[in-house]
C-alpha cells in the first residue's frame, strides 16, 4: 500500500511527501482508514512503530474538510491527551508536519513553564489542543478551555498514563467532553485496566494491534555483561572508552542512581547529562537537544522520562540497571534499531537482578550475546554454571568490527532443549 492509495487531501499528501515517506508503516495502514470513517479505535503499538502520524494524519484530513481555509474563530475540534511533556511537544510537531499546508492551527500544553504563552494562543482559537493532563484540567477549571465543540479525543500512550497515576484525571477529562465525540486509544500493552477503560469510553471501537512486544528484539543486536553490582559505573566507562561509544542511551532505575551514573562519567571526562522527573520542562528540553545536536554523548535516562524520547538513528542502548518488568526491557530497547536502522542494546546484569533477565528471555525468545571477556565479572556463581553455552560463532563480531570481546549466546525459549530457567 502507498499513502496515496489512502484518498488523503492533497495538502496533506504534499507533507507527507516532504519527509520523505510513500509507504505506511502497519499501524498506519490499519489504523488511518479507520479514524477516516470516524469510527472509535483502540491501538496496541509502542514507540517507533510510526502510531502518532497514524491518528495525526487522518485527524488533519477530516478536520481540514471541515474547517477548510475558513478563518473563523477557531474552536477546539481535536484533543489529544499524553502523559509526558517531551510526548506532548512531539506530537504537536507530528500536527505541524503533516498538517502544514492547511489552515489548521495546533498548540500544546503542559506544566512545568508559565501558562501566560499556552493561554494567549487559546485565546486566539485552536483547532487541535495537545496536553498533558495536569494543565489540561487547570487551564479548563480556570475556563480559557471549552471543549464542547469536540469531533475527535486521543488518548496516547493509556498504559503510562495509568502508570504514572492519571486515570482519575483521565476520566474527569473524558466527562468534559461530548458524548458523540470520536475517541481514540492508543497504549503501548493492553492489561487489564487498559481494556476496562476503553470498553468505559469508546463505542464500539475497532481494534488494531501491530509488532507483539517480544518480537522488537529481534531486529536489535544484545549483548549481555554479567557484573558485580558495585563496578557497574567502571564496566560503563570501560565500554564508552574502549569502543568508542557515542550517542548512548543509558537506562537507570531510578532518578538518584541516574544522576550519580552523570557524576560518574563527568568525573572521567564524559559529557553526559540526565533527563528525569525532577528535571524542570526546561531544563529537559536543553538536554535533549543537545543529545540530538551531538553535544552530549551519554544520555541517562529513567523509564518514564525515556518513554517521550523519539531520536532517530540512535545506535547504542545500555541499561545499566535490568527493569524488573520484561516489557520494559523490549521498550527500552526498541528505542535503537528503529527505521531499519542496525543497533545495539548492551545489558548490565549484577546478581541481584538474574532472575529479572530470566524472565526477559522468557518473553523476547531470542538468544543474547553473552560478553564473557570484560574486566568486571561476577566474583562468584560464574554465569557459565547457570547459562548453557551455545556453539561457538564463527564471527561474533556482528557490529561491523566493533566488539572483539569473547561471547556465547544466552538463551531463551527459542530452543527447549537449551532452557536453563
Amino acid at each position: 500500500m502507498l499513502f496515496e492509495d489512502l484518498s488523503l487531501s492533497k495538502s496533506i499528501q504534499k507533507a507527507v511527501e516532504e519527509e520523505g515517506y510513500t509507504h505506511p508503516t502497519p499501524i498506519q495502514q490499519q489504523a488511518i482508514p479507520f479514524v477516516l470513517d470516524g469510527r472509535d479505535l483502540v491501538g496496541c503499538a509502542q514507540t517507533g512503530t510510526g502510531k502518532t502520524a497514524a491518528f495525526a494524519i487522518p485527524i488533519i484530513h477530516n478536520l481540514h474538510r471541515i474547517v477548510g481555509s475558513s478563518n473563523k474563530t477557531k474552536k477546539i475540534r481535536t484533543l489529544v491527551v499524553t502523559p509526558t511533556r517531551e510526548l506532548a511537544i512531539q506530537i504537536g510537531e507530528s500536527f505541524d508536519t503533516y498538517g502544514k499546508y492547511t489552515n489548521l492551527r495546533q498548540i500544546t500544553i503542559f506544566g512545568g513553564v508559565s501558562q501566560v504563552p499556552q493561554v494567549d494562543q487559546l485565546r486566539r482559537g485552536v483547532d487541535i489542543l495537545i496536553a498533558t493532563p495536569g494543565r489540561l484540567l487547570d487551564l479548563h477549571k480556570q475556563g480559557f478551555i471549552d471543549l464542547d465543540h469536540l469531533h475527535t479525543l486521543v488518548l496516547d500512550e493509556a498504559d503510562q498514563m495509568l502508570d504514572m497515576g492519571f486515570v482519575n484525571d483521565v476520566k474527569k477529562i473524558v466527562k468534559l467532553t461530548p458524548d458523540n465525540r470520536q475517541t481514540l486509544l492508543f497504549s503501548a500493552t493492553m492489561p487489564i485496566a487498559i481494556r476496562e477503560l476503553a470498553e468505559m469510553f469508546l463505542k464500539n471501537p475497532a481494534s488494531v494491534t501491530v509488532t507483539p512486544v517480544s518480537s522488537t528484539a529481534e531486529k536489535v543486536e544484545q549483548r549481555i555483561y554479567f557484573v558485580e553490582k558495585g563496578e557497574k559505573r567502571n564496566l560503563l566507562y570501560h565500554l564508552i572508552r574502549n569502543e568508542k561509544l557515542s550517542d548512548v542511551l543509558v537506562f537507570s532505575r531510578t532518578k538518584h542512581g541516574a544522576d550519580n551514573i552523570v557524576r560518574a562519567l563527568r568525573k572521567k571526562g564524559v559529557p553526559a547529562e540526565a533527563i528525569h522527573g525532577d528535571k524542570s520542562q526546561n531544563a529537559r528540553q536543553r538536554v535533549l537537544d543537545a543529545f540530538k545536536a551531538k553535544e552530549v554523548g551519554v544520555l541517562v535516562a529513567t523509564d518514564i522520562a525515556a518513554r517521550g524520547i523519539d531520536i532517530e538513528q540512535l545506535p547504542y542502548v545500555i541499561n545499566f540497571d535490568l527493569p524488573n518488568v520484561p516489557e520494559t526491557y523490549v521498550h527500552r530497547i526498541g528505542r535503537t534499531g528503529r527505521a531499519q536502522q542496525s543497533g545495539i542494546a548492551i545489558s548490565f546484569c549484577g546478581k541481584d537482578e538474574h532472575p529479572y533477565w530470566k524472565d526477559i528471555l522468557k518473553l523476547i525468545k531470542v538468544d543474547v550475546s553473552v560478553i564473557e571477556d570484560h574486566p568486571y565479572p561476577w566474583h562468584e556463581g560464574s554465569p557459565s554454571e547457570i547459562v548453557v553455552p551455545a556453539a561457538p560463532e564463527k564471527n561474533s563480531n556482528r557490529s561491523g568490527g566493533h566488539h572483539k570481546n569473547k561471547s556465547r549466546k544466552s538463551q531463551g525459549s527459542k530452543n527447549n532443549k537449551k532452557r536453563w530457567y
